[in-house]
């Protein structure tokens, strides 16, 4: 998968997408990650990328010009074919079309369904929204999904496009060390993951259930089961509709 993110903050999106799980995804192939400044787009000397609002009000639009110009030009860049052997004879295949999201407040809220459906995208290019939002002419004409990580607002859209990036990278086969873990996660079936124990199996006089010791799997299957099922009903009862 190839991701390009566009912000006027790139430290905040490099250091994070660059250790743990991200790190290894980018250097085994699996993620093309490039982290652009939105501020190379400009081009008065100042490098300006945002003005006053229309009709007034407080603080600054980002401009549609500079954030036009580079998904335009990262567009571009998405190679027209993808090659295949097969009979030691290459076959050009035409590639997707890459999608353009834009981190927003005003987005559909993420959540493991809409990771799942991004994660067999082949290209995504992440706007990141600041100041009072962006020229809604870019949502109108250049963005094809308005994506919020939850009902709050950031100081930018960075910090949210790290989460969304994670959450879809993650999801990518052979990127996670077993891919039942994907499987295992919370909201998988809308249901929150069963609790989980390790060494010692017992620590402060607090023990493990007897069932995760006993080796038997279906009925540790059962367990975590009605586990999960207990802490969603306590913890996200939304979950359950």
């Amino acid at each position: 998968m190839k991701i390009d993110i566009i912000t006027l903050f790139p430290e905040i999106c490099r250091a994070p997408l660059s250790e743990s799980m991200m790190k290894r995804a980018q250097e085994n192939g699996a993620l093309d990650l490039q982290i652009h400044n939105l501020r190379d787009w400009t081009t008065d000397k100042h490098h300006v990328v945002d003005d006053a609002p229309f009709g007034g009000g407080q603080g600054m639009v980002m401009k549609a010009e500079p954030i036009f110009r580079a998904v335009e030009e990262l567009k571009q860049k998405t190679p027209n074919t993808e090659r295949r052997t097969s009979n030691a004879e290459q076959k050009a295949i035409p590639s997707k079309k890459p999608k353009v999201i834009l981190m927003s407040p005003a987005g559909r809220r993420l959540d493991q369904e809409m990771t799942r459906h991004l994660s067999a995208e082949s290209h995504l290019i992440i706007v990141c929204g600041h100041y009072e939002g962006v020229d809604h002419r870019v949502v109108q004409h250049l963005i094809d999904e308005e994506i919020s990580i939850g009902d709050y607002v950031l100081t930018n859209g960075a910090i949210a496009a790290v989460v969304l990036v994670d959450a879809i990278v993650r999801l990518i086969p052979g990127v996670l060390g077993d891919n039942q873990s994907a499987v295992d996660d919370s909201f998988r079936e809308r249901l929150l993951e069963a609790p989980q124990y390790t060494r010692p199996a017992e620590f402060r006089g607090w023990k493990v259930p007897e069932v995760l010791l006993s080796g038997n799997h279906g009925e540790i299957a059962k367990w975590r089961n009605k586990q999960s099922q207990k802490r969603t009903r306590e913890n996200r009862p939304d979950l359950l509709g």
